[in-house]
């Protein structure tokens, strides 16, 4: 199928979601407990990452955007979902109250990043079934979809998503990212 325009697409992203989180801050001083910088934070941000971040890019260029995914039930998954509305993206995050949201937070100073910490768990079984049955509803509404891989585990199904989008005659593209 050959899409028009960008403006014209509907595509479908499925993949890893997380809450990009940044502390941005100035170092005067090395702590005493260890040879490391201490970084006074003077401000916050926080943005979609992962498959969230791409869908976010895909949509800012006109196209119109499903994203389905998997977050736990907490706030960053909240505030993921409130950073993503704001966006005019369809999204479909799936609960799965077994995890924590994958959150990458990064620790800058003097525009470098100093540190980076990771916070992730695996989506469970049920949960990522669940997300394949909508997958598969959603495939008539879109035109091409969007495979985002983080190695979080949100594509464990992702050879099946494969075939059920060529059987739908849609158009895919993959990406990853570690």
């Amino acid at each position: 199928m050959q899409v028009a325009s960008r403006s014209a697409a509907r595509l479908l992203i499925v993949g890893d979601v997380m809450l990009d989180r940044y502390w941005f801050g100035d170092v005067s001083r090395i702590s005493p407990e260890a040879p490391v910088p201490v970084v006074k934070v003077a401000r916050s941000e926080e943005r979609p990452g992962g498959a969230a971040n791409v869908a976010r890019n895909v949509a800012a260029l006109g196209a119109r955007v499903s994203l389905l995914s998997v977050v736990g039930d907490d706030e960053a998954g909240r505030n993921l979902q409130a950073l993503l509305a704001a966006s005019g993206i369809d999204v479909s995050l799936h609960i799965d109250a077994e995890i924590s949201t994958t959150v990458k937070l990064r620790v800058i100073a003097r525009q470098q990043q100093l540190l980076r910490i990771d916070f992730e768990t695996t989506p469970s079984h049920e949960v990522l079934r669940t997300k394949l049955v909508e997958f598969e509803a959603r495939l008539g509404e879109c035109d091409a979809v969007i495979l985002s891989d983080y190695g979080k585990g949100g594509l464990a199904h992702i050879s099946a998503m494969i075939r059920m989008a060529r059987a739908a005659g849609k158009k895919s593209a993959g990406g990853s990212e570690r």
